[in-house]
This record gives structure tokens, sequence and C-alpha cells, in this order.
């Protein structure tokens, strides 16, 4: 009877177990193919381009969620550097550590954030992404207060988010609850807060079939 009750513990444990490692390797098999897809369309060579990174170099990834451009900026700044890939979501620093585990990408660091607080070091970060989060941000200005203290003076502040085709100018501030933000209204916010405007595009990706458009914005923090 003894060992009855011994097998029925061990079903019980692993069957539970086994579930989550089989969602956990479908999750994990869903995101590379959503980001084979992403990659079509998403131009991710120039957003790393823009932020002018070298080896030996130390970059946020602010909103990483899963990894998709904090694992294509591991092998740009080397051994020698670091990506420190932050997001508030558990979730998705979960699967952003096995899959830094899988591939080896030692220099990903990951970073569980506040809504008001990325915890990030102080004066060492020579450029931050923040691709698809600004419009989250709520509210935008203690983030940004410490995306500028993280940074290096001269360092480059690369923001890619989108606006609704429709709506311009009238796209909402950071944080409502809406999943756009105009390039207007973010290029004004990093402005007061001291950081120079290097470029943008306003219509960096413009997919027809898209109620959105995507913009991009190139910054830096004054050397001076």
């Amino acid at each position: 009877m003894k060992r009855i009750w011994i097998a029925l513990v061990v079903v019980v444990i692993a069957v539970p177990l086994l579930y989550v490692v089989y969602q956990g390797a479908h999750t994990l098999r869903t995101l590379t193919l959503v980001e084979s897809e992403r990659d079509t369309w998403q131009r991710p060579a120039e957003i790393l381009r823009a932020l002018a990174v070298n080896e030996g170099g130390i970059v946020v990834d602010l909103g990483s969620g899963a990894g998709y451009f904090a694992l294509k900026l591991s092998p740009m700044v080397g051994g020698r550097g670091a990506v420190l890939a932050e997001d508030i979501r558990p979730v998705s620093l979960t699967f952003l550590w096995i899959r830094r585990f899988l591939r080896d990408a030692r220099n990903v660091r990951v970073i569980l954030g506040t809504p008001d607080n990325p915890h990030l070091p102080s004066g060492t970060v020579d450029a931050v992404l923040i691709a698809n989060t600004y419009h989250e941000l709520s509210p935008s200005q203690p983030i940004l207060d410490a995306v500028d203290e993280a940074m290096k003076p001269g360092a480059r502040l690369v923001i890619v988010d989108r606006s609704h085709r429709s709506k311009g100018d009238r796209s909402p501030t950071a944080g409502t609850g809406r999943h756009d933000i105009s390039l207007e209204i973010v290029q004004g916010e990093i402005s007061q807060r001291g950081f120079e405007t290097i470029s943008r595009d306003e219509r960096f990706i413009d997919r027809l079939e898209d109620d959105d458009v995507w913009w991009l914005l190139v910054a830096r923090k004054p050397s001076g």
C-alpha cells in the first residue's frame, strides 16, 4: 500500500511538471517563429545600427520582453560588453533567461524593473533602445530620468514606436492604455529632459495593411 501511495504522489507531481515543460517548449518554438516573421518587416538591422554600439559597449533594451532585440545585441557588444535587458513582466524575463542560456548569451543581464524604475546602473550605459514600449510608460518622466542617469555623456537613445495612421498628432500620451503614441509627443518629452535629436523618420515602417505607422527617433545625451 505504501508503494502505491508513493507512486500516486510521483504521478501527481510529475504530470503538472511535464505539462509546464511542454508548454514552455511550445512557447519557445512559437517565439522563434514569431520573431522570424518579425525580421521580415521590423528592420532590426537598421534599428541596431542607429544605436552605434561597438565591441565592449553597454546597451540597455528597455522593455525587452522575451529578448527579440537583446539577443541580437549580444554578439554586437561581445564578451567585454553587456546587454541590460529590462522589463517589468517576470514571465517574459523568464523566457529571456532560458533563451539566453540556450544561446550562451552570457553578456545578457536580465533586470526586473518596476513601472517607475528600471533599476539601471548609474553613468555606465553607451546606448538605450526603447522599442514598442514607450507608449506603455506610465508616467514616462521617471523612466526618462532613470535612463538619463544611467547614460554616459554622448550616449544614444533610440526609440521605435507607432502612431495610428488616421490620428497623427492626436495619438495619446504614454501610459493611457493605448498601443500608439505620436512621434511629436515623444520628441517633446525627451527634449524637455535635455536629449538632443539626431534624426527622425516618421514613416520608418509603413505597411498599408496596418492601422499603425512605425516611427524611429534617434537622440543623444549632451556631452557637456
